[in-house]
């Protein structure tokens, strides 16, 4: 059986061909089974944006931030998911957050979900 990275590097082919929806499908099936997988996280949170799936997208933004609280990436894609979703307050606290950890701060973990 193909490993988790394995699942996830043939989701992303599918997302290249065009099938964004499958690649979700695919990365779904990671998350359900290994529930920390970052990567995949990721990767849904800007497909699942694509697909106009905003709450979920915003969701799986939440759980990167979740799984590396400390890393500028994680609330930066946050901001951009939240602010094409409309979610303007959401996306400049996410902003704000991302650029204290820019300049060497740390931000407080977010609540588990």
């Amino acid at each position: 059986m193909p490993t988790p990275a394995e699942r996830y590097d043939a989701a992303v082919k599918l997302n290249r061909t065009g099938d964004t929806a499958g690649a979700v499908l695919k990365l779904e099936e990671i998350v359900t089974e290994v529930p920390d997988h970052y990567d995949s996280h990721a990767a849904l949170a800007v497909y699942l944006q694509r697909l106009g799936r905003n709450d979920e997208a915003i969701q799986h933004a939440q759980k990167v931030v979740e799984l590396k609280p400390q890393d500028f990436f994680s609330y930066s894609q946050l901001s951009m998911i939240c602010m094409r979703a409309g979610k303007i307050p959401e996306a400049e606290e996410a902003k704000a957050k991302a650029a204290i950890i820019r300049a060497g701060g740390q931000v407080p973990p977010p609540a588990s979900s």
